[in-house]
């Protein structure tokens, strides 16, 4: 975390430091809203950061990605390695667009060579925000507690009607069984209810995450026949 977001969770503070920060939070959506505001519908796709070009779960991505690219969705991604760059490296290899929402970390994570548009968040709870806001599917690879932070943020804002139905996917029944595990085992001791556990799809096949796609994103919100919706003003100084 930067400093400034450290201060803040660290209880109460002055006045004018709550509102100060306050100020920063708007002026990083407002950041974000300008970079992302023409990018498209898109796709979201979380995962680690820790896995090379080479690695299976790399390889793995960048062709789902390339898949999802084709249907005419934009890729967005954390902008950042491992996953994230395999997917927008997908994209980009197929003549797709590919747009990142990248972190500021004290260890410095720099945007991949794979984004056409990024934008570099201060604050974790923006970029979640920006990542689920332009997004019409969530994919989730393997990955850590960022990635599973995502998706259950995602998962949750569903659940609770707060976004739309959009297709929530786990690829990689191996790696995520466990987390299955767990979700049923609340289904059996009632923390969710067992029509939750129909709010995402588990799956090894490329060819089934891709028809969950056309049939729960493009058929079901119309994608295929939505006129442009924004126009860049150029008062405002906006590119698409």
């Amino acid at each position: 975390m930067v400093k400034s977001e450290i201060i803040f969770l660290s209880g109460p503070q002055s006045r004018w430091k709550e509102f100060t920060f306050t100020c920063k939070v708007f002026i990083e959506f407002i950041k974000g809203f300008r970079a992302l505001h023409f990018a498209g519908p898109c796709v979201t796709i979380f995962g680690s950061a820790r896995f090379k070009e080479g690695h299976p779960y790399y390889e793995k991505t960048r062709e789902i990605a390339g898949r999802i690219a084709q249907l005419g969705f934009t890729i967005m991604t954390g902008g950042g390695p491992g996953i994230m760059e395999a997917a927008n490296r997908g994209a980009k290899e197929v003549g797709g667009k590919s747009v990142g929402c990248n972190i500021v970390l004290p260890m410095e994570q720099k945007p991949n060579i794979w984004l056409d548009k990024w934008v570099s968040i201060r604050y974790f709870f923006v970029r979640k925000t920006l990542l689920i806001k332009y997004s019409y599917a969530f994919i989730v690879m393997p990955g850590g507690f960022g990635t599973l932070d995502e998706y259950f943020e995602a998962l949750t804002l569903i659940q609770t009607k707060k976004i739309n139905l959009f297709p929530v996917i786990i690829f990689d029944k191996e790696f995520h069984k466990d987390l299955i595990a767990h979700i049923e085992n609340m289904k059996a001791g009632g923390t969710i209810l067992p029509a939750d556990r129909d709010l995402f799809l588990v799956t090894d096949d490329i060819e089934e995450l891709i028809m969950a796609l056309k049939n729960n994103s493009i058929a079901r919100f119309n994608l295929t026949s939505k006129p442009a919706m924004h126009q860049p003003f150029k008062w405002l100084f906006e590119k698409k």
